[in-house]
């Protein structure tokens, strides 16, 4: 087929440290080049991939402060791909934050297919069916719930390239948290935990304000220490050194990549019951999932108990990278075969 992927235009494909969404497109787009597709990536000019790169943006907004408003600037990336519609057989956009393709989807000659990477409000799916027939994947049947009365075509779990995710049969005295800093992640209630347990936490996401007025005056270098945001091979290195990763997300999150990616390093999770928790985390065995705080830090010590090669062995056979891109190509298939016919 001939694919037309469309990253966002923040930083480049794949991020330098942290970003799900690049990471995700980045990921997909090696895959389907891997397998002979015709691909082309509209990113920014600075972007790695082995299929063909469209960047009309020396580089993403994240790194100028000149390239305001955002939205105008995917917009118009997005726009390029559309430009060249009848080049391609299917156009895949990845909305980090909307999706804003929804304006092509009646003007393209070519069917547009959205992934959206965030759990829409009611108010968010109810103006989007003003086109429903667009085409969506959902990342989880949690999000798929929340995208109810939209079409649907398919649900496809995030996948990992778990070759790079360094299994670690025995790891380090400290549990982690590694994500946003933000109200929702569960930032301060992974101190609790972490405190009233009586073991070392590391924080490790980028210094934004949250964490400055919220969550730095609990950090003491000892106990609790934040390490920042980590590159790659950062990030392998502190999954596979923590006896666990605490995820008690107290928002409604479609996936939760840091959990598969902890798995992959072998590493334990415990996490609340929220969102799609329960389609990443097998209870017992890759992790464990919790009605509250209260049996979080309780039952915690169960947790250390559980097999790390076999949360390795599990998370390998779920989320590989190869699974994802076989079913987006089962996905890309049946529109491109309806909309032939």
């Amino acid at each position: 087929m001939r694919i037309a992927h469309i990253a966002p235009v923040a930083t480049t494909i794949p991020p330098p440290k942290s970003g799900s969404v690049e990471t995700m497109t980045s990921l997909l787009t090696e895959g389907l080049a891997a397998r002979g597709h015709d691909v082309t990536l509209f990113a920014t000019g600075d972007s790695k991939t082995r299929a063909k790169l469209v960047g009309i943006y020396p580089h993403g907004y994240w790194h100028d402060e000149n390239m305001w408003p955002w939205e105008l600037y995917e917009m118009l990336n997005l726009a390029a791909a559309v430009e060249h519609a009848a080049e391609f057989d299917i156009i895949h956009y990845e909305a980090a934050y909307y999706p804003m393709s929804l304006a092509f989807a009646r003007i393209s000659p070519t069917p547009i297919v959205q992934t959206l990477h965030h759990s829409p409000s009611e108010a968010e799916v109810k103006l989007w069916s003003r086109y429903p027939e667009a085409p969506f994947v959902a990342i989880s049947n949690e999000q798929a719930r929340l995208l109810r009365g939209l079409n649907i075509v398919g649900t496809v779990l995030h996948g990992i390239d778990t070759d790079n995710f360094t299994f670690r049969e025995k790891p380090d005295d400290y549990l982690l948290f590694l994500g946003r800093f933000t109200e929702g992640k569960g930032v301060l209630q992974a101190i609790e935990i972490a405190r009233r347990a009586g073991l070392k936490l590391i924080l490790a996401a980028a210094e934004e304000e949250y964490y400055r007025e919220t969550v730095a005056p609990h950090v003491d270098g000892r106990s609790i220490v934040y390490f920042g945001e980590a590159d790659f091979d950062a990030k392998v290195k502190l999954y596979g050194g923590a006896r666990a990763l605490l995820y008690p997300i107290q928002a409604r999150e479609p996936f939760g990549l840091v959990l598969a990616e902890a798995m992959a390093c072998g590493t334990p999770v415990a996490a609340l019951d929220r969102g799609a928790v329960r389609e990443v985390v097998d209870d017992g065995v890759t992790g464990m999932v919790f009605a509250d705080l209260e049996q979080m830090v309780n039952e915690l010590p169960r947790l250390f108990d559980l097999d790390r090669r076999r949360v390795r062995e599990r998370a390998v056979a779920r989320f590989g990278a190869a699974r994802m891109v076989d079913e987006y190509i089962a996905v890309y298939l049946r529109i491109v075969e309806k909309h032939r016919g």
